[in-house]
């Protein structure tokens, strides 16, 4: 069973709309005990780093999820500040993350960028494997993927990076760490290549 985290951030229903289309049970879940029976997490999220631990924190699903994830190994895919926030801090915020994975989030160096527009990172780009995973199968080659962020995931140990893309630098768009998965970008969103990805993610061993 696929399980939304719905800690009052993201777009819950487009992920469970997707699953649906392909046939994949998914459930969501507002409180521990809808949780406790996860074999495999989505943590979504959208808008500012500290506000989502906030959230998450105030859910009463944080200690629950704490355990499932490092003590029983369940897969979690983290999706945009769901990725952020696996991380131990980020230079948007106060807070600490869930440290899952050791990684700070940066701000991009505007100075490094040469679009008109700056900031956010918004669009399509492309997304590079760099390690082969389970969860790139069939993407490894001219995927591209729809962002929206600020800031990045700065993997401190690079084995944790699978996946790259540029924007004024080169950064870790994709992320993986045991059974710890984080993509900066929008599967949801993103047509053909999202469905491919988290039906790779459903079909985890």
């Amino acid at each position: 069973m696929i399980t939304i985290v719905d800690y009052g951030l993201g777009n819950i229903k487009a992920f469970a709309n997707l699953y649906h289309r392909l046939g994949i049970p998914v459930s969501i879940a507002q409180t521990k005990a809808e949780l406790a029976s996860a074999q495999k997490i989505i943590l979504p999220g959208v808008g500012a780093f500290d506000h989502a631990m906030e959230m998450l924190n105030a859910s009463g699903m944080r200690d629950i999820l704490d355990h499932k994830v490092m003590v029983d190994k369940v897969p979690v895919i983290g999706i945009c500040v769901g990725m952020q926030i696996l991380g131990k801090s980020s230079d948007e915020g106060v807070l600490s993350g869930l440290g899952w994975i050791d990684a700070e989030i940066k701000k991009f160096d505007v100075a490094l960028l040469t679009n008109k527009t700056h900031l956010p990172h918004m669009g399509w780009n492309d997304v590079v494997a760099v390690k082969k995973t389970p969860l790139l199968y069939e993407l490894e080659t001219d995927a591209r993927f729809y962002f929206l962020h600020s800031y990045y995931f700065k993997c401190n140990n690079s084995e944790d990076t699978i996946a790259t893309t540029g924007y004024g630098t080169e950064f870790a768009s994709a992320v993986q760490s045991g059974n710890v998965f984080g993509v900066q970008f929008h599967p949801e969103k993103s047509h053909h290549y999202g469905v491919q990805l988290l039906k790779n993610f459903a079909e985890l061993n």
